[in-house]
Parts: C-alpha cells; sequence; structure tokens
C-alpha cells in the first residue's frame, strides 16, 4: 500500500515519473501524428485528405467513451498494472492501423486506439500524485503531462518526417514501438499501487454527481476549447491573416510547441503554490493572450510571440483542472482524473468548430483569438460558480494521496 508516510525516494519519484510520461509522449504521437499524414494515408485508401480527417474524430469519440466504459470496469485493477495495459493498448491500437487497409478499417482502428487515451492518463496521474506528498501534487501531475508537450516538438515531427519519406505505416509502427519500451519503464521504475476492491462501476460513476466534478470537467472544456479555437487555425492565420509564408507555419507551430514544454516545467510549482489562483490567475492571462493574438495580427513578430506565450500560458492555465478534479471526486479519483483528459480532448474539437464557424460566418482567421477569448471566459465564469458553490456547501479538498491511502489490497 502508498501512503503518504512511505513515499519512494526522489531519484525514484523522478524515475517513475519519467516513465509515466514516456507513456504520455505515446499518446501525444498517437493523437497528432495522423493529422500530419492525411495525404498519405488518403492516397493508401482512396480518399481525399478532407475525408481521411474523420478518422481523427472517430479517434475523439473513443478518447470520450472510454473513459467512464474502462474505467467503470477495471477500477479495482492494480494501478501500475493498469497504466501498463492502457499504454499497449494505445500502441496495438497503432499498430493496427499500420495494418489497416480500407477506410472503414482506419475508422475501426482508430477508434480503438482511442479507447485507453484518458484512463492511461488518468492512471498516469494518480499514480504519480500518489508517490509524493501533497504539496507536490501539481508538479507531479505537470512532469506527467509534460509527455504530451514534449512529443508535440520532437516524436510527433520525427514520425510525421518517416511517414512522408518513407510509408506513412512506418510512423504508426514507431509509436507502437515506444509503447513497448514505456511499458517496459513503467514495469521498472513505478511501484506498485493496489486498486479498490470495494469500488464499482456505480460508485466509480458516482463521482459524475459531484457537482465540483461536474463543474471542473466543464470549466476544463470550454478554457481550453477557447485555445484550441485560435491554434486549430494556426496554418491559415499565419498566411493568410498575416500574410506571412507558409514556411512560416512550422516556425509558430514550434514555438507553440516550445512555449509549452517552458510552461509545462513551470506549471507544477505555480499550482503548488495555489491550486485555484493557478487556474483563475492562468485562465485570465490566457484570456489577455488570446486577445492579443487577434490585436497581433497586423505585426507578424508580435503574432508570433503572442502565439508563443499562448503556447506557455496553456499548462499552468489547464493542469490545475486535473488536479481540482481528482480531489474532488473522493474514492473515485481515477474516473475524475480520466474525465479531465477526455474534457480536455474533445475540446480539440469544440474549439475547432467554433473557430470554422468563426470564419464562415465572415469575421475572418484573425477573429478566432478573440472568439477563443470568450469561450475561455465562459469556462471561467463557469469554474467560479463551482468555487461559489463549494464556499456555500464547506467542502474540503483531499490530497490524491490521502485518498489513495485509504484504498484496500
Amino acid at each position: 500500500m502508498m501512503t503518504q508516510s512511505s513515499v519512494p525516494s526522489p531519484p525514484r519519484v523522478g524515475l517513475a515519473t519519467a516513465a509515466l510520461a514516456l507513456g504520455t509522449f505515446v499518446i501525444g504521437m498517437t493523437e497528432f501524428v495522423t493529422m500530419g499524414l492525411l495525404p498519405e494515408i488518403g492516397d493508401a485508401v482512396g480518399t481525399t485528405p478532407a475525408e481521411t480527417g474523420r478518422i481523427i474524430a472517430t479517434y475523439a469519440v473513443g478518447v470520450v467513451l472510454g473513459a467512464p466504459l474502462i474505467v467503470g470496469v477495471a477500477t479495482h485493477l492494480p494501478r501500475r498494472a493498469l497504466a501498463v495495459a492502457m499504454v499497449l493498448a494505445l500502441g496495438v491500437g497503432n499498430l493496427l492501423t499500420a495494418m489497416a487497409t480500407s477506410y472503414e478499417a482506419l475508422h475501426v482502428t482508430r477508434f480503438l486506439a482511442g479507447l485507453p487515451h484518458a484512463v492511461y492518463f488518468g492512471t498516469a496521474q494518480v499514480l504519480a500524485s500518489s508517490l509524493v506528498p501533497a504539496v507536490r501534487q501539481g508538479r507531479a501531475v505537470a512532469m506527467v503531462a509534460l509527455g504530451l508537450t514534449v512529443s508535440g516538438v520532437t516524436g510527433v515531427p520525427l514520425a510525421t518526417w518517416l511517414g512522408q519519406t518513407t510509408n506513412w505505416r512506418v510512423a504508426f509502427v514507431l509509436i507502437f514501438a515506444v509503447s513497448l519500451v514505456a511499458a517496459v519503464l513503467i514495469l521498472v521504475f513505478v511501484p506498485p499501487v493496489p486498486g479498490d476492491r470495494s469500488l464499482n462501476p456505480r460508485s466509480e460513476w458516482s463521482a459524475l454527481r459531484r457537482p465540483q466534478v461536474v463543474f471542473g470537467a466543464l470549466g476544463a472544456l470550454l478554457t481550453a476549447s477557447g485555445i484550441f479555437a485560435m491554434y486549430s487555425y494556426v496554418s491559415p492565420l499565419v498566411t493568410d491573416a498575416a500574410g506571412m509564408p507558409r514556411s512560416v507555419v512550422p516556425v509558430a507551430m514550434l514555438l507553440w510547441g516550445l512555449g509549452g514544454v517552458i510552461g509545462g516545467l513551470l506549471a507544477g510549482r505555480i499550482i503548488d503554490a495555489g491550486l485555484i489562483r493557478a487556474v483563475l490567475g492562468g485562465n485570465l492571462v490566457m484570456v489577455v493572450l488570446l486577445i492579443a493574438v487577434s490585436l497581433a495580427v497586423s505585426v507578424p513578430a508580435l503574432l508570433l510571440l503572442a502565439i508563443f506565450l499562448v503556447g506557455l500560458a496553456g499548462p499552468p492555465a489547464s493542469l490545475g483542472f486535473n488536479v481540482r478534479i481528482m480531489r474532488e471526486a473522493g474514492r473515485a479519483q481515477l474516473l475524475g482524473a480520466a474525465l479531465t483528459s477526455a474534457a480536455f480532448n474533445a475540446s480539440n474539437g469544440l474549439g475547432a468548430l467554433v473557430g470554422s464557424w468563426t470564419v464562415l460566418s465572415g469575421l475572418g482567421y484573425g477573429s478566432t483569438g478573440a472568439v477563443g477569448a470568450v469561450i475561455t471566459t465562459t469556462g471561467l465564469i463557469v469554474f467560479g460558480l463551482g468555487l461559489l458553490v463549494a464556499r456555500r456547501t464547506g467542502r474540503r479538498e483531499a490530497p490524491v494521496g490521502e485518498l489513495l491511502s485509504t484504498e484496500g489490497p
């Protein structure tokens, strides 16, 4: 049993967290490599890039459905074993994608690849939080999430390049190989943490009846959707709206990714210094930066700086939701963590949809930042309402490690 008085030594914690972060690195590659290989995949199955792009939505559906379905039946499993099973399932989903020979098969394999996404992310965050004292849980969650950001500036470009220069299937085989490495490292470095055999699907799903979980998940969904309303259209924002050449688009994406890596390194300390301040302050800063994106469209250098700063502010603004929801989910912290991951994934689609409506309504790509600021503000209002409800009911949040220490063998 893992308790706060028997946490591993700092070097061991670092290795365990790094192993878990490699699993989120796999998630990043799984989710984003497809976007860069749509033409190549479409050529193989006889579809246009626009048609092939629908498999991205199919993956997102798998993520959202997998969180409650898998957690409901797997909550009693040891946490390390569950993490290993989920990262291997991610790998197998990508291997099956590499073997797909038809458009229909691609939809099936991407759906299967999406199912373990949120469950792995949630399990990894709960495991990392259980390894450290309560005052360091924000840093633990941020370090696990950092794997996702790092994949955006390393693994995703590498796999995309390999897929474009050799065969698109090679990219997905590479992801499968990385998942095997992650599974082995998790087994070696992450200490065992038992599941809770007293829980059942109904008791896990009871987290959805907790107001703070619902307010937190909605806040996470809306605040992140505001960011993706802008970033989903970063390419035409840079070229059509700002008039920069297409060669600058990778630079803009790299700046976003580098900002995210730096923000991820800072996020944990910011959250541990004050969870509520991190969520409220971080997202208020994000609102200002999204507005700055729209205002900077006429000045290319300032636009690139604003994109970098949005990437930098992203982790501090978003990761506090993860810790908040895990603490408020009671003994169903695994579902709470998985639900947060699913909400952030759904924000990709919702943000892109709102951004599309913005552009099609005639406001142009330059307006996506301002519209994103409105959505993020809405998410802040929802989260603020949750805080008011919590104050009226006098709820006290419990550290995740405290919850884990009460689980049975």
